[in-house]
């Protein structure tokens, strides 16, 4: 396993046994890739092909499976211990932003700090600075039932960013919401991690979205069994990206023909 790695996976299958009537579902079948620091990788592939299952296991929510995956060298799950003060952070951001309800945007992140043993008297700068990265420093003392979907979403985002993380993971975070609502977090998303670079690892069966953000792709067979079965680099686009720049454009309708040409004709937006 090489240390240089942000991210690496090898050989990694995951079987989910059988309940009750059911049979048993292989979601992944001897996933390897690898991630270096600071770049930002998309998963892109259709539903069902293990996506968030392997986001599920880097993160430890998920440690049965066979295989090696690593953040910076450290193994994750399959009984390794996790101590937020050692080693590098890891946020999550899910598909719904996932904020405690009783908590005001301010007291979600606090929470997220104190969980990382950052110190109290560093809370208050740091929650500023990332709040007014996602636009949100004046929402600062609301609950998330106040704010708009996308909102508690920029809060969410802002959480992740509040520790500074080595890796980002983020699993489909703008599928629920509408199509200009994630336009705009996309480039925010883009903005911040600019500042940070961290290390990020994107899933998405978007590959408009995939082209916009990432530095690579890679793309998943269908399940059961998901494998990677192809990846497209995207270093001839230029940053800071647009949306009105018709080489994204070009280079996603290519992903597209890419990822069908592998697993045949799918709904991929």
């Amino acid at each position: 396993m090489s240390h240089a790695a942000s991210i690496e996976i090898s050989n990694v299958t995951k079987t989910y046994p059988p309940r009750g009537d059911s049979a048993g579902w292989k979601a992944l079948d001897r996933a390897t890739f690898s991630v270096s620091p600071g770049e930002f990788v998309c998963i892109l592939g259709p539903s069902g092909c293990g996506k968030s299952t392997l986001l599920n296991i880097l993160s430890g929510l998920d440690d049965q499976y066979e295989g090696l995956a690593a953040i910076h060298g450290r193994s994750v799950g399959q009984g390794a211990v996790r101590r937020p003060s050692v080693g590098p952070r890891t946020a999550y951001v899910f598909q719904e932003p996932r904020l405690m309800p009783w908590r005001t945007v301010r007291a979600n992140i606090e929470f997220a700090l104190a969980a990382s043993n950052f110190k109290p008297s560093e809370w208050r700068g740091r929650i500023d600075n990332c709040l007014a990265l996602v636009e949100l420093s004046q929402f600062s003392e609301f609950y998330p039932l106040q704010l708009s979907g996308g909102m508690q979403q920029r809060a969410a985002i802002a959480r992740a960013f509040s520790i500074e993380p080595d890796v980002l993971l983020m699993d489909e975070p703008f599928s629920a919401l509408d199509e200009l609502t994630a336009r705009r977090l996309r480039q925010q998303l883009l903005t911040i991690w600019e500042k940070f670079r961290s290390t990020v690892l994107f899933v998405t069966h978007n590959a408009f979205e995939a082209t916009f953000l990432s530095d690579r792709i890679l793309m998943m067979t269908k399940g059961p069994g998901g494998k990677f079965c192809d990846e497209v680099e995207l270093s001839d686009l230029s940053r800071p990206r647009s949306y009105e720049d018709v080489r994204v454009f070009e280079k996603s309708r290519f992903v597209v023909e890419r990822l069908v040409s592998h697993i045949g004709q799918i709904d991929v937006e």
